[in-house]
């Protein structure tokens, strides 16, 4: 079945080298554009793929290019973002192509009382449609330069952009106040439980681990201390330099649209794997979230003890090999 994208092609599009295609997931097809596009993906499993089916990667760029291909992510602010810097960064046309539960007929809607709009073709549930490049049409939509959240720094789509998640506070509320000289932060998003760990003088090495580029580069911001060491990477496959004494997370149960508590597990697993014989896991949860069978499996002890009608804090340890 054809792509939106070669549809479009097909009815009239084209498109001039060099062209940088924004945001796509494993799920969008690029067989159609030449071999020679640039993709822009912050997520490292995504980045992966990608660079794994030989396209040329760059978790975020500023170059200037003919052409851009931008597939929406869900949120609002992030969307429109992303079409004011492509704009900035492309001479000739914006393609923007997205699902109906990303909002792509609203950011038409709001697009097209900017700018002349060429196409749209729906299909599949969703749109594309394209247009030239005017950066100063979509000034007011640029990214803000220092987006604060409580006191820290955030972005435009990083996971709770908008104020520290209740989850994650309260774990942090919940952990003991020594925590051993090594510890990991998986998924560790924009920092903040980083920046709580980093109270702890017994931590001598912290290490921060998250898939998101643009979230990482607001910790690296949030969480300025010499012990912290940042790792732009799928914390699923990640492999400590040494064993660590702890391991403390708020794993995310979602890639992209779909609800996938496959993903908390493979994080239970890894902390399991990356701890040492004696270490500990302090982990937050969705209260619906089946975890427990997986934390047995992984750890000889495992016990609530903290939690309310929307969240459950479990402290496992004795990692099983």
């Amino acid at each position: 079945m054809s792509s939106r994208l070669s549809l479009a092609l097909d009815s009239g599009l084209t498109l001039s080298e060099p062209i940088s295609v924004v945001g796509p997931t494993p799920d969008h097809d690029l067989s159609a554009l030449p071999n020679g596009v640039e993709v822009v993906q912050p997520f490292k499993p995504f980045h992966d793929y990608f660079r794994g089916r030989g396209f040329a990667v760059v978790p975020e760029t500023d170059s200037a290019c003919e052409d851009v291909v931008l597939f929406l992510p869900r949120a609002k602010a992030q969307a429109r973002a992303m079409i004011h810097h492509a704009c900035s960064r492309a001479s000739g046309t914006v393609v923007v192509d997205g699902a109906k539960t990303d909002g792509v007929d609203s950011l038409l809607k709001d697009i097209r009382k900017r700018v002349e709009i060429e196409g749209p073709i729906a299909k599949a549930h969703g749109k594309i449609f394209w247009f030239k490049a005017d950066p100063d049409a979509f000034a007011d939509w640029a990214a803000p330069t220092g987006q604060m959240a409580d006191g820290f720094q955030t972005a435009p789509g990083v996971f709770s952009a908008d104020g520290v998640d209740p989850a994650s506070a309260l774990l942090r509320q919940t952990l003991p106040p020594k925590l051993g000289p090594r510890v990991a932060d998986l998924g560790a998003g924009w920092g903040y439980l980083s920046s709580g760990l980093l109270q702890d003088d017994t931590v001598r090495t912290l290490n921060l681990v998250e898939a998101d580029h643009t979230a990482l580069t607001c910790a690296r911001t949030n969480v300025p201390d010499p012990r912290a060491q940042f790792h732009w990477a799928d914390a699923v496959t990640w492999s400590a330099p040494e064993p660590v004494d702890t391991v403390v997370m708020n794993p995310p149960f979602h890639t992209s649209r779909s609800a996938d508590p496959d993903l908390g597990r493979g994080f239970i697993t890894a902390a399991a794997r990356n701890l040492s014989r004696s270490g500990h896991l302090w982990m937050v949860a969705n209260r619906h979230l089946p975890y427990e069978t997986t934390l047995t499996d992984a750890f000889a002890r495992v016990e609530e003890i903290a939690g309310d009608n929307r969240f459950k804090v479990f402290h496992a340890s004795r990692p099983r090999r």
